[in-house]
């Protein structure tokens, strides 16, 4: 889970979600990495302010493909979704 480490994540906080997560789900990101990077790194370059939080509670959506997951977030203005994600995290759920 070290590739967490270009997203801000410390060393206890990857510790942390590791042992809240599930051996299957951590198995499935890591195989997956290059794919929870990529989805991460279009997150990151649309502003979101709380990666993380948004990892830490939504880390399946990051298993997405990646067209798929870009698909999600293009169908809302960014600017207007970066607010509402930077407020509450928990609208990830409606998009």
């Amino acid at each position: 889970m070290k590739f967490l480490e270009k997203f801000n994540f410390t060393p206890n906080e990857i510790q942390e979600f590791q042992n809240t997560t599930t051996t299957n789900m951590i198995d499935a990101l890591c195989e997956a990495r290059k794919l929870v990077v990529a989805n991460g790194e279009y997150l990151m370059d649309l502003g979101v302010k709380n990666f993380k939080e948004i990892f830490m509670n939504y880390y399946e959506l990051f298993l997405l493909d990646h067209s798929n997951f870009v698909q999600i977030f293009n169908k809302y203005d960014r600017d207007d979704l970066v607010e509402k994600l930077d407020k509450n995290v928990a609208i990830v759920e409606y998009l």
